[in-house]
């Protein structure tokens, strides 16, 4: 039987004696029983009945004691783990204390460390971890930790220091406790242990105290030092460069300042650019202007030291730091020195020394931070002549050859750089003169000149574009007089002709042919942006959905299109709406060609703010408010190399007879016009989008007022059907055109329709002829561009001398070509050429009518 011990007075439990089996005590007990069943045998059936009932009863006797003593834990079966001989002297003997508690926090275990670390004299006085630190406020919240850990069944450790009773010398614990195992009876127990780590903690703070030492002196010496990591943040800074900076220290290492937070222009790429093999340590020296956080600049001399990795990435760095701020005082050489480094390192160019094979000798800062943006793997801080694409190596290679040979004035060259985008570089290099030549063969400065490429060619393609306009412009003002003839003398023909006369059709096909040449003339004035439009307030949104429709019809059955995808509160626009969607069209139809077989066409429409103008990166385009109109496509794309001739008049990829290359021009002019910008992202293979911004309208900045009781200022429109079919009329025309055939064909279909007509050439002639009927004119019909005097001249002399005189002017220009010249508010009416003769007689009527 077990006995309980008293909770006050713990004993060490004793182990139970160990139980060793035999073999030959089985062998003993089953040659027993085979002996007294042979015996029964001999007695006979009858005779040994009783005795076998008796050895049976007794067997079962045995068993059933045996099953219940086992059941109450009298009976156990052996362990064979628990008859090692070396598990209990290593626990009896540890170093550290050792105790078992069970659920109840009593000890049912402890060695010898234990008593000795809690100061227990035998058995009888061993404690709890719990008591035996209880009322040590130090020790106390870590013993409470413990406690609840145990109650768990977690881990937990802590180390506590208990003072001595002179308060000075005390010691370190490590305190710890653990589930006794993984089985719930086990867990129930708990394992504590208690280990004296108080010459550990003093060798903790004694190196602790040197570190301590060796950071006070690195942060007060009388020079400079960081490190950097690869990702250019600053990890460590002294006090001292921090003092000379201006620096608070809590910055830095908490991810405040970067390199180039502190070192002044390019500089910091000198540092970044070091090159290396695998495995290999450098130390480089420079010298360089580190920046104050006011501002200021003062010159230092870095040596930099940095570690390459087995896999060449480079580690943290470790740089001194010397001023030579006082140099500049004290010496005049080093003075001098500190001058010349700071003009070579500051120096908008890039300057490298190289040897005859372009190696690379010394850099300054821009040099390096070049070398950087071309290449990532250090070949152009290397080489300079990888810096320059493969093409244009053999010219720079040349050029140093001949500095090498000594050769002086080497002319410049312009050569591309390498890199994913197009860049370019001027180049120049001049000869060293030294001795020594091979080490250092040539000076070459290198000037990029992409910036000024880039302008260059925008200006040379605007002044192309503008040259271009002006010749289709002027193209498209003499076809017009000379369609307008055309036009003219078909209708007479047709008037004088009846359906059912055989050249009726003929005549027809005339009209036809004309009405398409004056199509293809109003696309070259789109492109020269002296077109005439008529602007209204559209919202886009409607204007789009209205030829959802006719896209669709468009694009047919193997584009994709789910329809426009509008924004939300779009800002009204002011444009010609018929224009526009001539603009989408062009658009969809160039889209549709693009994707033979099949695609995706996506239009969409959006509001921008000037805020977000920038983040588009267009060249050209001011920050305003725009609505932005995008058409996409996942067609084959434009090539790189057309991409920018593509608004180009008469420009076309399609097969000859399959386009007129003015879509784009057209759609180019008409948004030009508009006051929008057009711009073209595409990708050869993966689509284009086309992105147009079309200025934001504000009602309140409308420029012409309505005219009062007078009517609008000037008609610009094309003349609006009249009430009645009567084009007839009377009064005295003065008809000014320079054309002879197209006046002729004017006069007399005017006078076809009952009025007088007075036939100029130019506007001195109808100034002479308005004197000699003294004014006696109701409407004057001019031509704007005549020689020796144009329209605009014209009609202020007429106004000299009949403010209230009626004049339509007809052009085929756009009325915006000469709406400068005239004066402001300036009442007229206008006529776009080329016009049929229903349209000038339907005009003339309408104005003549009006008061």
């Amino acid at each position: 039987m077990t006995s309980n011990h008293d909770i006050d007075s713990p004993q060490v439990a004793q182990e139970p004696a160990r139980r060793s089996g035999s073999i030959l005590l089985v062998l003993l007990v089953a040659g027993a029983i085979v002996a007294a069943a042979v015996g029964f045998m001999t007695l006979g059936h009858a005779n040994a009945q009783p005795y076998i009932l008796a050895l049976l009863a007794l067997l079962a006797m045995v068993g059933l004691f045996t099953l219940f003593a086992f059941a109450a834990g009298i009976v156990r079966f052996a362990d064979r783990t628990a008859d090692d001989p070396l598990m209990r002297p290593v626990v009896d003997h540890a170093f550290d204390g050792v105790a078992i508690t069970d659920a109840g926090g009593h000890i049912v275990y402890a060695n010898s460390a234990y008593l000795t670390l809690t100061g227990a004299t035998s058995m009888q006085d061993v404690r709890p971890v719990e008591r035996v630190f209880i009322g040590n406020p130090d020790v106390s919240e870590a013993v409470f930790r413990l406690l609840k850990a145990a109650r768990e069944g977690k881990r937990q450790q802590e180390e506590v220091r208990v003072a001595a009773a002179d308060g000075e010398h005390g010691r370190w614990l490590r305190l710890r406790v653990r589930p006794l195992g993984q089985a719930k009876r086990q867990s129930r127990h708990a394992v504590w242990s208690i280990a004296d780590i108080t010459r550990d903690r003093e060798r903790q703070e004694d190196v602790f105290q040197e570190l301590r030492h060796a950071i006070e002196y690195l942060d007060h010496a009388p020079c400079g030092f960081f490190s950097v990591n690869p990702s250019g943040d600053l990890a460590y800074v002294n006090a001292t460069l921090a003092n000379w900076l201006d620096h608070d220290l809590a910055e830095i290492g908490s991810g405040g300042l970067k390199l180039t937070d502190v070192v002044s222009g390019d500089g910091a790429a000198l540092l970044t650019s070091i090159v290396a093999a695998p495995g290999e340590v450098k130390t480089e020296v420079f010298d360089v202007d580190l920046r104050m956080r006011n501002g200021k600049t003062m010159p230092a001399r870095l040596y930099h030291k940095l570690a390459f990795g087995a896999d060449g990435v480079p580690g943290p760095s470790r740089t001194l730091v010397i001023s030579r701020a006082r140099d500049e005082r004290v010496d005049p050489q080093r003075a001098a020195e500190v001058r010349f480094m700071r003009f070579f390192d500051h120096t908008p160019m890039a300057i490298a020394t190289v040897d005859k094979s372009g190696a690379v000798g010394r850099a300054n800062a821009r040099f390096a931070k070049l070398a950087q943006s071309l290449s990532s793997d250090g070949a152009t801080a290397k080489s300079i002549l990888a810096a320059v694409n493969e093409r244009d190596r053999s010219q720079l290679s040349a050029a140093i050859h001949a500095a090498a040979d000594g050769q002086g004035d080497i002319p410049p060259v312009e050569l591309m750089l390498v890199g994913a985008r197009e860049r370019w570089g001027q180049f120049f290099v001049t000869a060293v003169e030294d001795d020594d030549r091979d080490a250092e063969a040539a000076i070459v400065y290198v000037l990029e000149t992409t910036e000024r490429r880039t302008l260059e060619n925008q200006i040379n393609q605007s002044q192309k574009m503008e040259s271009v306009g002006q010749l289709a412009g002027g193209i498209a003002h003499d076809f017009n007089n000379v369609l307008s003839a055309i036009m003219m003398a078909n209708d007479f023909l047709l008037n004088a002709h009846k359906p059912t006369d055989p050249s009726f059709q003929d005549i027809m096909q005339i009209k036809q042919n004309a009405n398409r040449a004056a199509a293809l003339v109003r696309q070259l004035l789109a492109f020269s942006r002296r077109q005439t439009l008529q602007p209204k307030v559209l919202d886009l949104g409607d204007t789009l959905s209205d030829i959802g429709m006719l896209l669709k019809r468009l694009i047919g059955e193997k584009v994709t299109f789910p329809g426009v995808v509008h924004g939300r509160d779009l800002w009204p626009v002011k444009a010609d709406v018929s224009q526009f969607e001539q603009v989408i069209v062009n658009l969809v139809v160039n889209a549709r060609d693009a994707m033979p077989n099949g695609g995706k066409l996506a239009i969409r429409t959006a509001n921008v703010a000037a805020a977000e103008v920038a983040t588009f990166g267009h060249k050209g385009m001011p920050a305003a408010d725009y609505v932005l109109v995008e058409v996409s496509d996942t067609g084959t794309g434009i090539p790189p190399d057309i991409v920018d001739k593509i608004f180009e008049p008469f420009f076309s990829t399609k097969e000859v007879g399959k386009g007129t290359g003015l879509g784009l021009s057209t759609v180019y002019g008409i948004v030009k016009q508009t006051g929008g910008f057009i711009y073209v992202d595409s990708r050869a293979g993966e689509g284009t989008t086309f992105r147009i911004f079309l200025p934001r309208h504000h009602p309140e900045t409308d420029a012409r007022p309505e005219a009062a009781a007078g009517g609008s200022s000037r008609d610009s429109s094309t003349p609006a059907k009249p009430t009645s079919g009567d084009l007839t009329g009377q009064g005295t025309i003065l008809l000014v055109e320079d054309e002879d055939g197209l006046r002729s064909l004017n006069a007399r279909g005017l006078r076809s329709r009952g009025y007088s007509v007075i036939e100029a050439a130019n506007g001195i002639e109808a100034l002479e002829a308005f004197d000699e009927k003294n004014g006696a004119v109701d409407l004057v019909v001019s031509d704007v561009v005549m020689p020796e005097m144009d329209g605009p001249a014209l009609l202020r002399e007429m106004r000299k001398r009949n403010p209230d005189l009626k004049i339509i002017f007809v052009s085929g220009y756009a009325e915006e070509a000469f709406d400068k010249s005239l004066p402001e508010n300036e009442q007229f009416a206008f006529l776009a050429k080329p016009f049929a003769l229903s349209a000038l007689v339907a005009k003339v009527k309408e104005t003549m009518a009006s008061t």
